[in-house]
């Protein structure tokens, strides 16, 4: 990370830190894929960090980390290793989010801010095969019936992110007799709380996004946590920036891959490495730029966001963000694997993997087609 983007010494002794984790996460990447294998050590080595609780507030006793540094810290260890980084970055937005003058009870944030600083994961369950992801509106299938004074929750989610190494789900369902979405916080061990190993994707496939399986789980009142009925989902939501900041984490590997190969391979046809060859130069160039204009404009957003002053005026830049940042990354590695050439396909290459990971960012929230539709109404409302 250049230190252009480093402001304080907490961000370099994380930088740093995340940077020999990153490292050595990296050496077992490529098994992950290749297995589809949830590194579940990785996240406990996260946990053990002090990572995990970055995003705990400091009113509660946590580091109160701010959505800039969250971006410096998941794009480095996105370097490293991409659904490491995805993965526990649900957890620390979560996290950040729910830090955030959210509508949870001050109680039940007390008690899960203590389950965190004790190692404790935490995510959102919110997707499912009908409805699509949930930033579509579609009414989960999910429901909760109140009987006996106890809530009763069936249904399932899919894409559930890190669902091996979870503690707690942030679970959406249709709430009957309010007519309304709440969420309902759920501990893994509840009775008629299940995994079921479903996730088989080309792309990210060591995150561990299985389904989630609720049959008749049972829950005292106070578990309903949240309604969806409320200002939530209207406010921009800074922390879904851990999304763009693992593509450009990807495509930062990918360009140092690109850079590092061109250096050294120098085919018999030239006098030396194909660094000096034009054509080579010129993709160098243009994956420079463009990673300059993706990374300037995240940083700035998550600057922007940071400032309680300026969040208000804030309208679609989040969701641009995302937007520019992903589309970004998979032309740089694009650009990487026309550098190196057929070479980039061979199955011990990174930047397979890199290709096929970087893709994933197109549908995670928000996709292309809603922030174009956005971008375009806020131009007809001025």
């Amino acid at each position: 990370m250049s230190s252009l983007f480093i402001y304080n010494e907490q961000q370099r002794q994380w930088i740093e830190k995340i940077g020999r984790l990153a490292d050595e996460f990296q050496k077992t990447a490529a098994s992950d894929d290749e297995h589809g294998r949830f590194p579940i050590e990785k996240i406990q080595v996260l946990r053990d960090s002090g990572y995990t609780a970055l995003t705990v507030p400091k009113s509660h006793g946590g580091t109160g980390i701010s959505v800039y540094d969250m971006l410096l810290f998941q794009e480095r260890l996105a370097r490293g290793d991409a659904p490491c980084a995805l993965s526990i970055g649900w957890h620390v937005s979560v996290m950040g989010e729910l830090g955030e003058g959210n509508s949870l009870d001050e109680g039940v944030f007390a008690f899960i801010t203590e389950e965190v600083k004790q190692g404790a994961v935490i995510n959102r369950a919110a997707t499912e095969a009908k409805t699509g992801s949930p930033t579509r509106g579609g009414r989960p299938g999910t429901n909760a019936v109140k009987r006996n004074g106890k809530w009763i929750v069936n249904g399932r989610k899919t894409f559930t992110t890190m669902s091996q190494a979870l503690d707690y789900f942030l679970v959406t369902a249709w709430v009957e007799e309010k007519e309304t979405v709440g969420v309902f916080l759920i501990h893994k061990d509840e009775a008629g709380v299940s995994i079921e190993e479903t996730w088989d994707m080309a792309a990210m496939r060591a995150t561990g996004s299985h389904d989630l399986v609720l049959k008749q789980v049972t829950l005292d009142e106070n578990k309903l946590v949240e309604s969806l009925s409320g200002p939530r989902g209207k406010k921009p939501n800074g922390w879904l920036l851990h999304i763009p900041a693992v593509y450009l984490g990807i495509a930062q590997a990918a360009r140092d891959y690109a850079v590092r190969f061109a250096s050294e391979y120098s085919p018999n046809s030239l006098n030396g490495p194909i660094k000096e060859v034009p054509a080579v130069k010129k993709r160098i160039g243009e994956m420079e730029l463009e990673l300059l204009n993706a990374r300037h404009f995240l940083f700035r957003a998550a600057q922007l966001y940071d400032d309680p002053e300026r969040r208000p005026y804030l309208k679609s830049e989040l969701g641009a963000a995302k937007h520019i940042v992903t589309n970004t990354a998979i032309s740089v590695v694009d650009k990487a694997m026309r550098i190196v050439g057929a070479k980039s396909l061979e199955r011990t290459n990174p930047l397979q993997r890199y290709y096929r990971d970087v893709r994933a960012g197109l549908h995670n929230p928000p996709m292309d087609d809603a922030v174009i539709q956005k971008l375009a109404s806020e131009a007809f409302d001025k």
